[in-house]
């Protein structure tokens, strides 16, 4: 059989061409709507206070989320993270097969109860809830060959113009930026000039956020 195939190279080639398209067609017409599921699905909860040391997220703001998140219908595990640059985030895992949409709709129904327990700043800015797949189909690094960008600004520019469309695209569920840096302003106060004009830290504080956008 091998030397038939070796002495009549056009017809061995005809074959394998023929298997490749044959396997090509298949693939497209595979049910693979079928299939059972068998990675477990994910929703992700996040805050951010800002300013906050990572203890002070974990018990103001990690904490409360957890003890109402806790138990939550079709729940396996949950685990969280609470970062010195004070954001949290919580990952909530259901059982294989549990509608992922149904899950994200009771994790969002037990956040609104803890909404109350968080303080006011976390409740300003919002907490969010994603539901995802936990793998990631692609990775995509953003450098500057010549070094002429800094890598606050890459960031910058991945948040700005990168994120966005790519979470347009039908099927992305989610898009992270690992290593995230964002502009931010630090302010030193001088307690003797703002007792003289009468005003306290909070009140130059509201003022930064009227003119932040």
């Amino acid at each position: 059989m091998v030397n038939f195939f070796i002495h009549r190279p056009i017809f061995a080639s005809a074959i394998a061409i023929i298997m490749v398209l044959a396997g090509a067609i298949a693939y497209f017409l595979l049910p693979v709507s079928q299939f059972p599921d068998i990675t477990p699905p994910q929703v992700v909860v996040s805050a951010h206070y800002p300013g906050a040391s990572a203890q002070v997220v974990a018990d103001t703001v990690t904490t409360p989320l957890e003890q109402q998140i806790n138990g939550v219908q079709g729940m396996t595990y949950m685990s969280s993270t609470s970062s010195n640059d004070g954001s949290s985030t919580i990952t909530i895992t259901f059982d294989v097969g549990y509608p992922l949409s149904t899950a994200a709709v009771d994790v969002q129904n037990r956040v609104s109860q803890a909404a109350s327990s968080l303080p006011a700043i976390v409740n300003q800015g919002g907490v969010t809830i994603k539901k995802q797949n936990p793998n990631f189909v692609l990775i995509v690094d953003l450098t500057s060959p010549d070094g002429s960008v800094d890598p606050v600004a890459l960031s910058n520019l991945a948040y700005l113009q990168v994120v966005d469309p790519l979470k347009r695209l039908p099927g992305v569920g989610d898009v992270q930026i690992f290593g995230e840096r964002r502009y931010s302003m630090r302010v030193w106060l001088d307690p003797d000039k703002l007792a003289n004009l009468g005003i306290t830290a909070v009140d130059v504080q509201n003022a930064i956020a009227e003119q932040n956008v």
